[in-house]
């Protein structure tokens, strides 16, 4: 889930509060560390349950992987506890891959957590509708059937009826649905159930649930004094994210029978044509009193009694948390009898236990699958060892490196215009692990790039660390069977079309949205076109590299479609989108790296552009 920075650095963070407030995380030792630490807090209250998978942000059942059996996996941002580590288990999720707080995990803790629990039967990954989470599981699914042939699926949790119109389904968030979508379909995994089946029912249970929740003040970080937002006193806020996402209407604070009619009638504006049986889930987001949700709930089961609505089986309690944040919200799955058996089938994690025959804790513990870690310890590939294909893709991941440390400042101004000011640092963060990635790889550019786009999107997170990681690795995983040397143009040429169908994937934006796709698109059609004239790599890619330029230059005269700088309406027109200022300054940058070495069997000397002085 995409969300706010990071929390600050040290213990000190005790002195960043603000004079005369109260720390509102009174147990921790440091913003930075907090998630860590409380995963590892889990893991060692409920070893019985969970472990945690080495060199990761993830834990995962005692019972995973089981051969055989398809896998499943849910994540997210941390901070939302029980929701997601505390829903594995035996009966429940086999893993959890958590980011920091608010924040998604990185497409290499989801592909190592993938490689982990995968049984052989294939993985379905659940997880609610955020940018962030979409992108980096999207390019770990990508990497674990490109590199290891796994079947590793997505089944989006979009409940939050708040966050887009009935006509508009799919762009729903998911929030504390995700209970009854991660239940079910664990249910049928572990039950036995095929990938395509389980898949169908993740789908179908989504299809039935439909969510609405309530704030009435707003959540702090741990190592923070101010609150991310905050409510006006007496009043609340109705559709409220869980991150402090905008509701759609405020209203003055109502009594426990007038909220339950509100939240109940707008939910059952959307029931089901003949539904008459559901499950409901009344959510705390983490400062509302239990006691508080028996009294909501007490309002709403006579309210569904009224509307000849039989409740099955209630859970009420903490799903979906928010931190402190002082809300709460309801979810109605419409249920059937397939989904009534499937969400009551026994399981055992530490958010949500139901009653099962096996002991626990004589159950054995199921050898994890590698995460890939181990099987890259080497600390440098020799570069004696690697073929040409392999020494270019290193001195063009350096000659970026270089670039992105050049103009990190200029690119976080960009940035700061319209976003939070952070595309500068979070470009070197990739870079830097992307060339410290591709000096450990080899030998061709395949194995370098496939690489160095696994660490970019693991260091830089966030949307552009997705976009860039789905980008190189794509590149890498087409080119896997070129000689050493490397890929002829026409074959390179084909795979920067694949990268930029799979950036365009991950990230739905289009030529037009002011993304790095405007140039990125312009790079890869004057790369095409130049191949088709029988330009070489070296003077085909230079070409590219300046229509990557001067498109970066046109994004100035676009409003922004995507992304943060799209919620702020027009304050970015005039200045070029970061994203492509960046992209087209690392094109121009491997472009002069590239040709001056003649590493790939060409040095265009005769080609007159000025790479050194390449514009900002």
């Amino acid at each position: 889930m995409d969300g706010p920075g990071q929390a600050p650095r040290s213990h000190d963070d005790r002195d960043h509060k603000a004079p005369g407030r109260p720390d509102v995380t009174y147990v921790y030792n440091t913003g930075r560390a907090f998630k860590d630490e409380a995963l590892d807090g889990l893991v060692t209250a409920y070893h019985r349950f969970i472990r945690r998978i080495p060199r990761t942000s993830a834990i995962a059942s005692v019972t995973a992987p089981t051969r055989g059996r398809v896998a499943t996996i849910v994540g997210g941002g941390s901070g939302h506890y029980p929701t997601f580590a505390g829903l594995v288990g035996p009966g429940l999720a086999d893993a959890a891959v958590c980011g920091d707080i608010f924040t998604s995990p990185s497409a290499e803790q989801v592909y190592r957590t993938i490689r982990a629990v995968d049984g052989g039967a294939g993985v379905l990954m659940l997880f609610g509708n955020y940018a962030g989470d979409v992108m980096h599981f999207g390019l770990a699914a990508d990497q674990a059937a490109a590199r290891d042939g796994i079947d590793a699926r997505i089944t989006l949790v979009t409940d939050d009826i708040a966050s887009a119109p009935p006509e508009r389904l799919h762009e729903r968030r998911g929030i504390a649905g995700d209970f009854f979508v991660f239940r079910a379909a664990a249910a049928a995994a572990h039950r036995g159930d095929g990938l395509d089946e389980v898949e169908r029912i993740a789908r179908h249970c989504n299809d039935r649930c439909r969510s609405l929740g309530v704030g009435f003040d707003g959540c702090t970080l741990p190592g923070r004094s101010e609150p991310l937002f905050t409510v006006e006193p007496g009043s609340m806020v109705l559709g409220l994210g869980i991150h402090g996402e905008p509701g759609i209407l405020e209203l003055p604070r109502s009594s426990a029978d007038e909220l339950a009619e509100l939240l109940l009638d707008r939910l059952m504006a959307e029931r089901p044509a003949g539904a008459d049986r559901a499950r409901i889930l009344v959510n705390g987001l983490g400062r509302v009193k239990y006691e508080e949700l028996f009294v909501l709930y007490r309002a709403l089961a006579r309210l569904a009694d009224r509307a000849g609505i039989t409740l099955t089986e209630p859970d009420v309690g903490e799903f979906v948390t928010s931190m402190d944040m002082a809300g709460c919200s309801i979810t109605l799955v419409w249920t059937d009898d397939e989904l009534e058996e499937l969400l009551s089938t026994p399981a055992n994690a530490p958010g949500y236990q139901r009653p099962r025959q096996l002991p626990l804790d004589v159950a054995p513990l199921a050898q994890l699958g590698s995460t890939g870690v181990e099987e890259h310890r080497v600390e440098r590939w020799p570069e004696s060892s690697l073929t040409a294909s392999g020494r270019a893709a290193r001195t063009g991941l350096a000659a970026v490196a270089r670039r992105m440390r050049e103009l990190e400042e200029h690119l976080g101004a960009l940035d700061a215009v319209a976003a939070d000011g952070d595309h500068g640092t979070t470009m070197t963060r990739g870079i830097d692990a992307a060339v410290d990635a591709a000096d450990r790889a080899g030998p061709d550019a395949s194995d370098v790039l496939a690489a160095a786009g696994m660490a970019f999107a693991d260091a830089a997170g966030g949307a552009s660390g997705a976009l860039w990681g789905a980008g190189l690795t794509t590149v890498g995983n087409a080119i896997r069977d070129a000689p050493g040397d490397g890929p002829e143009p026409a074959s390179l040429a084909a795979a920067l079309e694949a990268a930029e169908q799979a950036v365009i994937r991950l990230g739905q934006s289009q030529p037009g949205d002011k993304t790095l796709v405007d140039a990125l698109h312009p790079l890869v059609e004057t790369f095409r076109s130049a191949v088709a004239d029988g330009a070489g790599i070296a003077r085909a890619w230079e070409r590219a590299a300046s229509a990557a330029e001067l498109a970066a230059e046109a994004t100035a005269d676009m409003t922004a479609l995507r992304g943060r700088a799209a919620r702020l309406g027009d304050r970015s027109d005039g200045t070029p989108d970061p994203g492509a200022v960046s992209l087209a300054a690392a094109a121009r940058a491997a472009s002069a790296a590239l040709t001056g070495v003649g590493v790939l069997g060409e040095t265009d000397s005769g080609s007159k552009h000025d790479t050194t002085g390449a514009k900002a």
